[in-house]
């Protein structure tokens, strides 16, 4: 005959300190069901003649812990903090860029009270929030205006609707894109009411077909940065200096998506938005979580007269940012003005390091893995990605951990390291799990060793 009296009360539980923790964190009632079900479970073993259930105080311990493992599961957050050792900078799965310190103070600053989101301080009255960061991204690139949105597609479709709707946009075939998620140019086309008008072909496109494009319906003339993929050989593509004199002369406006956002940093090989200002463009709108470095948005610079289309059209409400992302991008574009963002941005950061900066880590890190009985730590040469659409076939050369296990195949450990707390990414090459510390940051790195030793 079972023995169920060897399962304490929930009462009684509920008073154990272990107990009272959980119940101040997760809160009487998601408790009390979780300790009904460890209860359940309990009752379910003892029934079927599971060992290890005969003792009060082993059947407490399993309970506490089933309820705590229940509790966990529960509370946990699906957006989880993760250690990125694949070497992928701006990594999409694993949410681009790392925020500068200074972004997360601002955040937490602007963001445990009220701010100035839509009040005018000096008036004291009702004020705009589409006015905040412009003056920071004027002074950096050069533009009249400026103006934010949550995104860079969004940023090219209030573009395209403000500027062109019911009327055509000239895109080279060339330049005909798919972003990332499957959507593409023709389809954030269509959304905002514009026409598409093809012209040139897919590897050569010159001045001239977008002139023969050119009439009385044309709203726009949109060149689209192709920064996730490269065609090369027999092409053909007009300057943006050419295409704005061509806009100029025909008083047709010429907008670029650049996409990537690099500010003009040295040693990038994606064109700056500087550079795209200074060559007279219309309008130009870039990311500003991928080579920015910031807080996911789409940026929209250029001439204050089509800036201003751009603020009053009705999508602006539903596109626009929130305290948050002001936030975090006004801390980011003061790194930049300062003169501080190679060496404050993690995303810079990363991008300088050099395969030397990096053996010093790897050293450690190997040694430290290779000091436990099994485990083999091999330091290899290897490249990093910039990743996230940008700078395709840039490579960076750096060193890798290279990790095996006498009785663990790499797919077995990879998936162990997904499931640490927090859990490590990293990828496998030729049977070995790889870390690549250049996307680590050097505040992990004693984490990540422990953290896989445990696993």
């Amino acid at each position: 005959m079972s023995d169920f009296t060897v399962i304490p009360s929930i009462e009684q539980l509920r008073q154990r300190p272990a107990m009272r923790a959980l119940e101040a964190r997760y809160g009487a009632e998601a408790t009390l069901i979780a300790l009904r079900a460890a209860a359940d479970s309990a009752r379910a073993a003892i029934a079927g003649g599971e060992t290890g259930w005969t003792m009060e105080a082993a059947v407490v311990a399993r309970m506490e812990e089933a309820a705590t493992s229940h509790l966990g599961d529960i509370f946990r957050p699906s957006l989880q903090a993760v250690i990125n050792a694949t070497g992928v900078i701006l990594h999409t799965n694993l949410g681009r860029a790392p925020l500068a310190l200074s972004a997360l103070e601002r955040l937490v600053e602007v963001g445990r009270g009220y701010s100035s989101l839509e009040y005018n301080l000096a008036r004291g009255a009702r004020g705009r929030r589409d006015v905040h960061a412009e003056a920071l991204l004027c002074r950096l690139t050069g533009a009249e205006a400026a103006v934010v949105v949550n995104n860079n597609a969004a940023a090219t479709m209030i573009v395209l609707a403000a500027l062109a709707a019911g009327r055509e946009v000239i895109v080279s075939r060339g330049e005909l894109v798919e972003i990332g998620g499957g959507f593409r140019i023709p389809d954030v086309m269509a959304q905002s009411g514009a026409t598409l008008r093809e012209v040139g072909t897919t590897n050569k496109t010159r001045v001239s077909d977008y002139g023969a494009a050119i009439n009385e319906r044309t709203g726009l003339i949109l060149r689209v940065h192709p920064s996730n993929f490269r065609i090369e050989g027999f092409t053909e593509r007009p300057s943006l200096t050419e295409l704005v004199a061509l806009g100029n002369t025909l008083n047709v406006p010429v907008a670029e998506d650049l996409g990537s956002g690099n500010l003009d940093q040295p040693g990038q090989s994606e064109p700056s938005v500087q550079a795209t200002v200074a060559a007279g463009v219309d309008v130009c709108c870039f990311s500003g979580d991928k080579l920015l470095g910031g807080p996911q948005a789409g940026i929209i610079v250029g001439r204050a007269a089509l800036i201003d289309k751009i603020r009053v059209h009705p999508l602006m409400r539903a596109l626009r940012v929130d305290k948050m992302t002001y936030a975090a991008l006004e801390a980011t574009l003061i790194e930049y003005a300062a003169g501080r963002a190679a060496t404050t941005i993690p995303v810079q950061r990363m991008l300088t390091l050099t395969a030397d900066d990096i053996r010093p880590r790897a050293d450690t890190l190997a040694a430290a893995i290779g000091t436990t009985p099994g485990w083999r730590a091999e330091i290899i040469a290897g490249v990093s990605a910039i990743g996230g659409g940008s700078a395709p076939g840039v490579e960076l050369a750096t060193w890798l951990v290279a990790i095996t296990k006498d009785d663990l195949s790499a797919a077995a450990l990879e998936r162990r390291l997904r499931q640490m707390t927090p859990p490590v990414i990293a990828r496998i090459e030729q049977d070995r799990v790889v870390f690549d510390l250049r996307t680590v940051l050097p505040e992990h790195d004693a984490q990540l060793a422990s953290l896989f030793l445990r696993a």
